[in-house]
């Protein structure tokens, strides 16, 4: 007999519907899957027939064909386990089908038959929802993930004799539903604040515009500067996450196994913070079943690269197309996958190797060649993807023991929000442009006309600090910003010259 049930799969971190094909004949006792099964899924048998046991029900000895179609993609993961066991079980007779044809089921099987959560349950749902079925029946541990999706019936169950009882109408299980509204006008709270920085003015006005730009940043400062401090403080300044970006974000999460348990929807920005010895396909993504990186693990938030001369060079040289592009691509001889990658880049390092540089109350130990190797780690283009080059002083002792706090987060997170506002309006008929940072040359042209006195302004510094072209735009898009900050509409020397000392890098002075 033959019984077919609705599933999906993960595909970089969306998903498509595949029909599990269960076949059960006469023959001497086999159990074969096929359509390309990796990993897990070939496992998969052995912990179907163990669980069908350890229930209670009869596993047929005779010959089981599984069929995953579509047959040429390949599969991977555990998500098949249970619509498996089920079409072991409609195929046998041991339970009706009528209510599985229009529901897509999901889910791990353990060795006693108990349900266990799965990668991508998100983007499953999405992928249900998307191919007009009317509801998925999944693992309960993830219920609150998949909730979300409206138009679903997403029912959760602990069990495989849970499914069954449902199935076969004895102990119904009602669809559960997550209040989207509420979880996205009350975000997760963050422990830290703006307040808690002590002095450093210039940075925090540095962190403003970046943030209300999506400007990436690069701190340099000595050792115990704050910067670490500051960075970490950058989410609680951006805007706040509309839903399809918390639904993009939370799909990243969820295909990556890194979503929190219990948790529905990611309402807060993510921080990642990768330590330096990460390498190159741990930064971008990949791995012999490809996963996303860091980079798309920070999509909608921060990457903060704490030591940026001590990450490797190949590794650093990867982050030019996200960086560029807002996605990665990763191509590999049996696919092709693009995964989001639209972050904040924050990045911290020290002026030279011994971190005392032009310090005035410490002396530097390094010599010139040194200064000019440890610098030399990170490479022009790369520097020229960094909009806002930041230098960093030690903070006065004074500073520290004064009892004077400063701006709240919140206090500047409405700054943030208004000037992001004048944008959402600026850029509502362009796709794939939400702020500042993301502007193309023809934008500038647009959106960034300059006065006589301006364009003076930018020639002199142009033919002074020998910018390049990315650098000259990168100083536009800053001033372009400080200037909704101010709620101006037109750009003045005073926004130009300020986005101009935020490229300090570029200054030959500075390498000398």
């Amino acid at each position: 007999m033959l019984a077919r049930i609705r599933s999906a799969a993960v595909l970089g971190i969306d998903a498509y519907p595949v029909d599990v094909e269960v076949d059960i004949t006469n023959g001497l006792p086999s159990f074969s899957t096929v359509g390309l099964p990796h990993g897990a899924v070939k496992e998969g048998r052995e912990r179907v027939s163990a669980a069908l046991a350890n229930a209670g029900f009869a596993f047929p000895l005779r010959r089981i064909t599984v069929n995953l179609a579509p047959a040429d993609i390949r599969k991977d993961g555990s998500a098949f386990d249970l619509p498996i066991a089920l079409g072991i079980l409609v195929a046998s007779g041991q339970l009706p089908e009528e209510l599985l044809r229009d529901h897509a089921v999901l889910g791990e099987v353990g060795l006693e038959g108990d349900l266990r959560p799965v990668r991508g349950a998100l983007s499953m749902a999405l992928a249900a929802r998307n191919a007009r079925f009317r509801g998925v029946l999944l693992p309960h541990a993830n219920l609150p993930e998949a909730s979300v999706v409206e138009g679903l019936d997403v029912r959760g169950a602990r069990t495989l004799l849970e499914v069954c009882a449902h199935l076969s109408g004895t102990e119904p299980i009602s669809p559960s539903r997550a209040d989207v509204a509420a979880l996205m006008a009350d975000p997760a709270c963050n422990d830290t604040d703006f307040s808690d920085v002590r002095s450093q003015a210039a940075a925090k006005r540095a962190l403003e515009v970046a943030a209300a730009g999506g400007h990436n940043i690069l701190m340099i400062g000595p050792p115990g500067a704050g910067k670490t401090m500051l960075a970490r403080r950058l989410p609680t300044i951006l805007p706040s996450m509309i839903l399809d970006e918390a639904l993009e974000t939370t799909k990243i999460h969820s295909v990556a196994g890194t979503l929190p348990s219990g948790v529905s929807l990611l309402t807060q920005r993510p921080f990642r913070s990768p330590h330096h010895t990460i390498s190159d396909a741990g930064l971008i993504g990949g791995g012999s079943s490809p996963r996303p990186g860091e980079v798309s693990l920070a999509h909608s938030g921060v990457l903060f690269l704490d030591e940026l001369p001590e990450f490797r060079r190949n590794v650093l040289e990867v982050l030019r197309q996200p960086l560029e592009d807002g996605v990665v691509t990763l191509s590999r001889a049996a696919m092709s996958l693009t995964y989001p990658a639209r972050f904040m880049l924050a990045a911290a390092m020290n002026p030279c190797p011994c971190g005392y540089f032009g310090d005035p109350t410490h002396p530097c130990s390094c010599g010139h060649l040194s200064i000019e190797r440890y610098r030399s780690r990170i490479s022009g283009p790369l520097l020229d993807r960094i909009d806002i080059h930041l230098e960093v002083p030690a903070v006065a002792y004074r500073d520290l023991t004064s009892e004077q706090s400063g701006e709240s987060s919140a206090t500047i997170r409405n700054r943030v929000e208004r000037a992001r506002a004048i944008q959402r309006v600026r850029f509502r008929e362009q796709r794939g442009v939400y702020a500042n940072a993301h502007m193309t040359a023809r934008d500038l042209r647009r959106h960034c006309r300059l006065s006589e006195p301006v364009e003076s302004v930018l020639r002199q510094a142009v033919a002074r600090l020998n910018l390049s072209a990315r650098a000259y735009h990168r100083v536009l898009k800053i001033a372009r910003t400080i200037a909704d900050l101010a709620e101006a509409a037109e750009l003045t020397t005073a926004h130009v010259s300020e986005a101009i000392q935020y490229r300090s890098l570029d200054r030959k002075k500075e390498f000398a």
